[in-house]
């Protein structure tokens, strides 16, 4: 089995700047606003804050919610990279990052995740373990993990305040029964700091361990419902569970990817036209990485 393998975006054309709005888009305000929240966000672990969500010139539900967090953060020397489901030229992550490079001329974008001090993400945590000086920002659309159980607001923040998780825990068992596992593929829910359920994003359950006490820090933004939360380095994330069905990642078997060969990265299925079906990592950085390291020798 074959694949093509194109090139990464090239991060040495910047976009032409746009002439008439405030740094990063966001006035200085706003940014204010959202940074505070991010503070009480760190301080409380896993706590869904609420924040004025503004407008931005993308639609809501598109990751306004993780723009607004990047755009309050970033400044000179700082080096944005933007994926999304683990792609950089995806058509998503090349208007973000062009947003970016549109309104903040000082900032670098980048492809590469170990050159980057700012990644910002759609479904994904990069297969390369982050740093200490990185900050993950992911976009999420559903922060309440709740919302599948409790339809209303006052009553799910009820539950958190009073750690009322037991229809949570009530969900998660009817999924056994029905299924004879636990079957929940994307924004498995998990307890934080031990003490508040989070919705990890909608990421799927091979990058949830890489949050658990990691080194760097990650922000969560949801822009349509307009919440932030966070996850401090060095914190316990841990998935909500059974001891006789404990939590498990996906497995790929024998397969893999059809561009570089990893067989210890996250795979995405492409169909073929003749109708068939080959595997690729689904981080194109990563696998773009390992194509080169063999290539020199280096792998």
């Amino acid at each position: 089995m074959t694949a093509t393998v194109t090139n990464p975006v090239s991060t040495d054309q910047q976009a032409e700047a746009l002439p008439g709005y405030n740094y990063a888009f966001l006035d200085e305000i706003s940014k204010k606003a959202i940074r505070r929240s991010l503070l009480k966000a760190v301080a409380l672990p896993g706590y869904q804050v609420p924040f004025g969500s503004r407008e931005l010139p993308i639609a809501r539900g598109w990751g306004t919610g993780g723009l607004q967090i990047t755009l309050a953060l970033i400044g000179a020397g700082d080096t944005v990279k933007v994926i999304d489901q683990g792609e950089d030229d995806s058509v998503n992550a090349v208007n973000i990052r062009r947003l970016v490079e549109r309104t903040a001329p000082d900032v670098t974008t980048t492809t590469e995740t170990g050159t980057a001090t700012i990644i910002q993400t759609r479904h994904r945590v990069p297969e390369q373990p982050l740093r200490e000086d990185q900050i993950l920002v992911l976009q999420v659309p559903l922060p309440e993990p709740l919302r599948l159980v409790e339809r209303r607001e006052a009553e799910t923040r009820r539950m958190h305040g009073e750690a009322d998780y037991s229809r949570m825990w009530v969900a998660l068992y009817e999924d056994i029964v029905q299924n004879g596992r636990l079957t929940r593929a994307a924004g498995y829910p998990a307890l934080v700091n031990g003490r508040h359920v989070m919705t990890p994003s909608p990421i799927p359950r091979w990058d949830l361990p890489q949050l658990h006490m990691s080194q760097h820090l990650s922000l969560f933004g949801a822009g349509r419902e307009k919440r932030i939360y966070a996850v401090p380095p060095l914190t316990s994330v841990v998935p909500l569970s059974f001891e006789d069905y404990p939590f498990t990642i996906e497995q790929f078997g024998d397969r893999a990817c059809a561009r570089c060969g990893s067989t210890t990265s996250f795979l995405v299925a492409i169909p073929n036209e003749d109708g068939s079906v080959e595997y690729s990592c689904s981080d194109s950085d990563w696998c773009y990485s390992r194509i080169d390291a063999q290539e020199h020798g280096t792998a």
